[in-house]
C-alpha cells in the first residue's frame, strides 16, 4: 500500500477538523469503547468515510475515529479494529495505521481483550504485553517491497511505554500484569488442547488481534505498547469456556479501569 493512501486518508481526517501532531493513538478493542466517549471536543469519522479504511463490523466495535483531548493531550482513538478472521487479510488495518505517519507518527496503544493462562491475571484484570508468538502464521507484510519490510521485532513493545504504563497504573493504584500474547486467527476460540500447547510454548495471553498490527505500527516506524484486558480464562483452565458474550459482558465492566491506567498513561506524557 503506497504512502498515498494513508496522506488521502489523514486528508479526511483533517477535513473533518483534525489536524496534526496528535499526541497518542489508541486502538479500543472489543467493548473497550468508553474511552471514546470520554474525548473532549470530540470529531468523530466512520471508517467507512475514510479510503482505505476497513468495512465491515464486529459486535463490540463501533468502527469509528474520534479524534478529541483527553488530560489535555490531543488523542485519536480507533473505536474498533478490523480482524484477520473477517476477511483473510492480515494487513487489513494497514491503510489506519499507515495514516499516523502522516500525523506525527505518535506512540501508539493497542487495546484487545484476551483470554488469559495465569490464575494471577483473572477476568476482569489488565496485563501490559512484553512481547508476542505469531502462532496464526500470516504475516502482514507479505507483499510488501524493499528492505523497509525486514522488521526487527526485539522490543516491538516498547519497553519506555511499559514503564509508563506500569508507572501509571501504580499511580492509579491499579493492579497491571503482564505477559507474552500468542495470536490465533478466530473466530472460534481456542481448543483447550491449544491452551495447553500455548503454555509450553510460552504464552500467558491469547487473542485474535494486535500482533499484526504491532507489525504494522513497526514498519512504519510507530514507538508500540499492547494492553491486554482479560475477558476470560483460557479454554479448560480453572472452568474457562470462552464465548464472545462473556468477552463483551467482561470487557465492558472493565473499561473504566482501562480508562483510568490510559489517562493516568497521558498525564505523564
Amino acid at each position: 500500500m503506497s504512502d498515498d493512501s494513508f496522506s488521502r486518508a489523514a486528508e479526511v481526517i483533517a477535513a473533518h477538523g483534525a489536524t496534526a501532531p496528535i499526541d497518542c493513538a489508541i486502538v479500543l478493542g472489543t467493548g473497550l469503547g468508553e474511552l471514546a466517549d470520554q474525548l473532549e471536543n470530540a470529531i468523530r469519522i466512520p471508517y467507512a468515510a475514510i479510503p482505505g479504511f476497513p468495512a465491515g463490523g464486529v459486535s463490540g466495535h463501533a468502527r469509528q475515529i474520534c479524534v478529541g483531548k483527553l488530560e489535555g493531550r490531543t488523542v485519536l482513538i480507533f473505536q474498533g479494529r478490523a480482524h484477520y478472521y473477517e476477511g483473510g487479510d492480515a494487513a487489513v488495518m494497514r491503510v489506519p495505521l499507515g495514516m499516523l505517519t502522516a500525523l506525527g507518527a505518535p506512540p501508539l496503544i493497542l487495546t484487545n481483550a484476551a483470554g488469559s493462562l495465569k490464575p494471577q491475571m483473572p477476568p476482569g484484570s489488565m496485563a501490559v504485553i512484553t512481547d508476542h508468538i505469531n502462532f496464526n502464521g500470516p504475516n502482514p507484510l507479505v507483499g510488501d517491497e524493499g528492505d523497509g519490510r525486514f522488521v526487527p521485532m526485539v522490543d516491538a513493545y516498547d519497553p519506555s511505554l511499559r514503564a509508563a504504563l506500569k508507572g501509571a497504573a501504580a499511580t492509579e493504584g491499579l493492579s497491571l500484569g503482564e505477559g507474552i500474547y500468542m495470536w490465533f486467527s478466530g473466530p472460534s476460540f481456542e481448543t483447550p488442547a491449544e491452551i495447553r500447547m500455548a503454555q509450553v510454548m510460552g504464552a500467558d495471553l491469547v487473542g485474535m488481534s494486535t500482533v499484526p498490527e504491532v507489525i504494522l505500527a513497526r514498519r512504519h516506524g510507530l514507538r508500540v505498547a499492547g494492553l491486554s484486558v482479560v475477558t476470560n480464562m483460557g479454554a479448560g483452565l480453572h472452568g474457562g469456556a470462552p464465548h464472545h458474550g462473556e468477552t463483551k459482558d467482561v470487557a465492558s465492566k472493565a473499561a473504566a479501569d482501562l480508562a483510568k491506567l490510559v489517562r493516568a498513561f497521558l498525564r505523564g506524557l
